[in-house]
């Protein structure tokens, strides 16, 4: 079919060198040649058929690295074109407590970096303090340090209001307040400095009224729980009347899926994956690729699993990815004549888009869609993310509710109510869901009724 498409067609070759063909969908020189239309899969047919010129007969190999980027987004992401590209808010798909909000409770967060993100200090701020173990001159709240995005992101995830979407992405416990203990430079966080962040909040807990800790951090390999001294300053932490909340980790598709401390000690919450679709249908919910026991000492974990992919988080601010993602959002909400002008004028911020400035608006308006969904952005300043990283953070939120709504909860009877509370997944083995799904509302509810106990 490609010999149909002639270089010398007037609406679509026009200024192409002789004897090479222009491309019907892009209208550029195809330099490698055409490929036929009638060979290509049917999934990237369709595709192309609904944003190309009628009766395209063949296409350029870049129009089909485009279209076929964008088939794998929509296969990636069919959870959220469902959605109208929205990603629901894990309040809304916990179904959360609307008048509990983790007022009067502080959690201390353990992570390699933090920023002092406005979801975190708008109207006023709720950091309370924030400690930095690792030698001085390794950035400050205010300063955008690469190694601030993972901390940044779990305490936003955790207890931040959602000032910058109006309060669409908020946390179960927007109203919580926060510690912030930066225990590495950046990348893996060694088990020592774990240890020495969680030795730090317990010299403070009082001084800032601390109740939860999350530490979305693993250690550096399998220990008894016996011997390990990151999980026997868990063990003291919770002895001593703190909640300590563990991401659980995300090797359940490597060869033994081990679970590490701190996550492995016996009285922390530790945290698996749950992968809900972005959707409110139960009936579609699965598991997400959580590390889960048991532990070398025979312990089930995780005890219960929360969304581990689609998490709303916030961008780092004054970052490539900030202004990569403030240009997407804003390209995709302009009318035809001003995107031309928007790349012009951030010519420096992705050169893909850049060279494509001169294509047909409904290839450009396709490439704005590809990169949206391969960035994972949902707007100028959030974007999705996954991890267990994630999942043990609304756990942490959802325990600061149960404790504003009856503070006198022992950290024993926070994860029996958790564990009673949850709901377990129908067909999923028991030690990759540990008791379940957590559920926030009656949890708190629980939590209310133990208040004249």
């Amino acid at each position: 079919m490609s010999e149909t498409i002639s270089a010398g067609e007037p609406a679509q070759g026009a200024g192409v060198p002789a004897g090479r063909p222009a491309c019907p969908v892009c209208s550029r020189e195809a330099v490698e040649g055409l490929s036929p239309f009638g060979e290509l899969p049917d999934e990237l047919k369709r595709l192309i058929s609904a944003n190309a010129p009628e009766g395209v007969g063949a296409v350029c190999r870049r129009c089909l690295e485009l279209f076929d980027r964008a088939r794998a987004q929509l296969e990636k992401y069919a959870a959220v074109f469902e959605q109208g590209r929205h990603v629901l808010p894990t309040w809304i798909r916990l179904g959360a407590h609307e008048h509990i909000t983790g007022r009067n409770v502080t959690i201390a967060f353990l992570d390699s970096g933090f920023y002092a993100h406005p979801d975190l200090t708008t109207p006023h701020s709720r950091i309370l303090a924030y400690h930095n173990i690792v030698p001085k001159g390794t950035g400050t709240l205010e300063s955008v340090d690469p190694a601030s995005w993972h901390g940044m992101m779990t305490s936003v995830v955790a207890a931040g209001n959602g000032a910058l979407s109006g309060g669409f992405f908020r946390s179960i416990s927007p109203d919580c307040s926060v510690v912030l203990v930066k225990v590495s430079k950046s990348g893996h966080i060694p088990e020592k400095n774990i240890e020495r962040g969680l030795r730090w909040v317990l010299e403070n807990r009082e001084r800032y009224q601390i109740r939860v800790v999350n530490i979305s951090a693993g250690g550096d390999e399998q220990q008894s729980y016996l011997t390990n001294s990151l999980c026997q300053t868990v063990e003291r932490a919770v002895r001593e009347g703190l909640v300590v909340v563990c991401a659980v980790g995300n090797a359940g598709w490597s060869p033994g899926h081990p679970v590490l401390p701190p996550a492995s000690s016996p009285s922390a919450i530790a945290v698996g994956g749950l992968n809900d679709q972005n959707s409110l249908d139960r009936a579609r919910h699965s598991l997400y690729r959580s590390s889960y026991g048991p532990t070398v000492d025979g312990l089930q974990k995780p005890e219960v699993i929360a969304p581990g992919i689609w998490v709303p988080a916030p961008i780092l601010p004054h970052t490539p990815t900030a202004a990569e993602a403030e240009l997407y959002a804003r390209l995709d909400r302009a009318p035809d004549e001003e995107l031309l002008p928007l790349i012009e004028e951030n010519k420096g911020v992705d050169c893909d888009l850049y060279d494509a400035r001169t294509l047909p608006v409904y290839l450009i308006r396709q490439l704005v869609s590809v990169k949206l969904h391969e960035a994972d952005v949902i707007s100028e300043h959030y974007k999705f993310v996954d991890g267990t990283s994630f999942a043990a953070p609304i756990v942490s939120s959802t325990v600061a509710c149960m404790l504003e709504a009856n503070p006198r909860l022992t950290p024993q009877q926070v994860k029996r109510i958790l564990i009673d509370t949850a709901e377990r997944l129908p067909g999923v083995e028991i030690d990759r869901q540990g008791w379940g799904v957590i559920a926030p509302r009656r949890a708190v509810e629980l939590a209310l009724s133990l208040r004249g106990h």
